[in-house]
């Protein structure tokens, strides 16, 4: 049963994920189903803290987070500034020009085997466009993000979570059910 006011802001992903009872890696609990709606409720360095629909809440890498878009801004609202997707493309761009150039060049044998792999050394992208959808490799960032022609959004990341603040500075969020503290 659903929580009165829940509200989706991110899915799980597809293949599931790890979960833990606090930003602890020695604490886990039960892993989320794939493609599970969750809310993120509070952040703590990499660490995201998600209630569930029927109020069970978990930590998590949130990272991981798919974010579930949401309705439109508001007519007279601040407009939200989000990573733009040009800069990321242009790169990808350039790195595969160079890569092309070095293909060419091998088949037309103006390059050996050992000066092709030195030219391509280091040489690193990822794309994936499906329509309007498109996933991209950031190798400055180390991850991939997803992008819908407008902006661009963290998918998943090559690093491992950082450990949260010591303190946070207030009071950890608890979650309370209708029938009970």
């Amino acid at each position: 049963m659903a929580t009165p006011g829940f509200r989706p802001t991110h899915v799980v992903p597809q293949h599931g994920m790890p979960a833990w009872e606090s930003p602890d890696p020695a604490r886990p609990t039960v892993p989320l189903d794939p493609l599970l709606p969750v809310q993120l409720v509070e952040r703590r360095g990499d660490w995201g803290h998600v209630v569930c629909a029927n109020g069970w809440s978990a930590w998590v890498d949130g990272r991981f987070l798919i974010a579930v878009p949401q309705d439109p801004p508001a007519t007279g609202g601040p407009e939200a500034r989000t990573a733009d997707p040009r800069p990321l493309l242009a790169r990808t761009e350039q790195t595969l020009a160079r890569y092309r150039t070095a293909v060419e060049e091998l088949a037309r044998g103006g390059l050996d085997g050992e000066s092709f792999r030195g030219r391509t050394q280091g040489l690193r992208i990822g794309v994936v466009v499906d329509g309007e959808s498109m996933w991209l490799y950031d190798t400055e960032q180390a991850r991939w993000v997803y992008g819908d022609g407008t902006r661009l959004s963290t998918y998943a990341t090559d690093d491992e979570p950082r450990a949260a603040p010591a303190d946070p500075g207030h009071a950890p969020t608890q979650v309370v059910t209708p029938d009970g503290p």
